[in-house]
């Protein structure tokens, strides 16, 4: 009975070896000086030989070295010749949200329902999960977590891609909520035989009216006595005080400038459009009115065939010319492509975006669209000292190669089940047994 449970013990300790996710890092204790790096700023500056001072999670200090006569402090780290970058930030993600999209108990991106604003995805965010770790080692730091499906999804929230729980991750609790705009066309189902030409939706303004309705009601109960609690309808009353963004899922022009018009209606001031697709028909209509755009991953196919084969490399340049604010986001891949978030910017900065521009995509605009811009997004001082050290070009897949990362000061690790897959099988390749 004895070896039995010996046994099992030893079992259980070997998987969690194996499954478990590394360890978070630590609170920084003693300063770190960053010496000699090629620091890309995030707001379009760049530091050629830069001494980054980290203290207390803070950035103290981002100076050209060869120039300031700052103090160094505490642990002087030389990375001469390496580029230092703010940690990335993905937008509109399922991580720590869903594990293996073809496993169902592993999925919690959505509830049963049509409209669910009291829906917070946060508290169903595992920290633990293998996806989210295997994000770090390409400078993806932080994270917006929304749910999915019905109408009104729910709230999403922002977190840090190093931690041993939720509450730990938690930058910015229910940052917004999740409203899936109705397509003004549809196409026919391939499987019956239909046409997949695209076709006007004929229940386009019923199901309008079907959100207008639900946002009225939620005004007359908010405005009312209450007598009935509804869960549902006070989770409303963030976006109407604008302590909430309202993000609108759509992706089509007609769809867009409803959906700017719709938010004004209601008088509700902090808007973004996720998706965007045919936002760059509507550039000008956009900046005047100040809606950002979380522009859909580059890798994909253009959706039209009178389109250029480039149009998805080449669409946020566009926006961004127009005077739009733009971020990327990866909500419509499969969440373990998000670790392809830099090269998604590397993308556009090869159809002829500015590359410190391109930077900005994935930093410093997102950290505006999602209201963090004061602690993140830069290497500026007094933000957190959430940043990454790369060998190269971090926005290019073949130079992209951390070798140190911080999040708010914490030094994290960059080992991942798949980095221990890489070593273990090219040291058995490699060898001459």
């Amino acid at each position: 009975m004895k070896n039995i449970f010996k046994l099992i013990m030893l079992i259980a300790v070997t998987s969690s070896q194996l499954f478990a996710q590394q360890t978070p890092g630590n609170i920084q204790k003693e300063a770190i000086t960053l010496l000699g790096g090629i620091a890309h700023i995030g707001n379009g500056t760049i530091i050629k030989n830069s001494a980054i001072i980290l203290e207390d999670g803070i950035i103290k200090a981002c100076v050209d070295a060869s120039r300031s006569k700052i103090a160094y402090k505490g642990e002087i780290i030389d990375i001469k010749g390496q580029h230092v970058y703010p940690g990335f930030i993905a937008a509109n993600t399922s991580l720590g949200l869903v594990e293996v999209d073809a496993v169902r108990a592993s999925d919690d991106q959505q509830e049963i329902g049509e409209n669910n604003p009291n829906i917070n995805s946060l508290i169903a965010y595992n920290a633990e999960s293998k996806v989210v770790e295997s994000m770090r080692p390409n400078g993806v730091l932080i994270a917006q977590i929304s749910p999915g499906g019905g109408r009104i999804s729910g709230s999403s929230s922002i977190v840090q891609l190093d931690a041993w729980n939720w509450e730990d991750a938690a930058i910015k609790k229910n940052d917004g909520i999740h409203l899936n705009w109705p397509n003004s066309f549809t196409r026919g189902r391939w499987w019956l035989g239909e046409s997949r030409a695209y076709k006007q939706n004929p229940k386009y303004s019923e199901e309008i009216e079907n959100v207008s309705s639900y946002f009225r009601e939620s005004i007359a109960y908010l405005s009312g006595k209450k007598e009935t609690k509804n869960l549902a309808f006070e989770a409303m009353s963030s976006l109407f005080n604008n302590k909430q963004t309202l993000f609108i899922h759509v992706e089509d022009e007609k769809g867009i400038i409803d959906a700017v018009n719709f938010s004004k209606n209601f008088n509700i001031d902090k808007l973004v459009i996720i998706g965007g697709y045919q936002a760059h028909l509507i550039s000008e209509f956009l900046s005047k009115n100040n809606v950002p755009v979380l522009i859909q991953h580059t890798h994909s196919l253009p959706n039209f065939e009178d389109e250029d084969y480039d149009f998805t490399f080449k669409n946020p340049k566009v926006l961004i010319d127009a005077g739009v604010l733009v971020g990327i986001h990866t909500g419509d891949a499969s969440n373990f492509q998000t670790r392809n978030l830099p090269f998604y910017a590397g993308q556009v900065a090869a159809q002829g975006l500015d590359k410190e521009l391109a930077l900005q995509l994935i930093t410093n605009n997102t950290a505006k669209i999602l209201g963090i811009d004061k602690r993140l997004g830069t290497l500026e001082v007094g933000k957190d000292a959430t940043l990454f050290v790369s060998k190269g070009d971090a926005l290019d897949m073949k130079t992209n190669n951390l070798t140190i990362a911080f999040i708010s000061g914490r030094k994290i690790s960059l080992e991942t089940h798949q980095t221990e897959l890489w070593k273990r099988y090219s040291n058995k390749y490699q060898s001459k047994d």
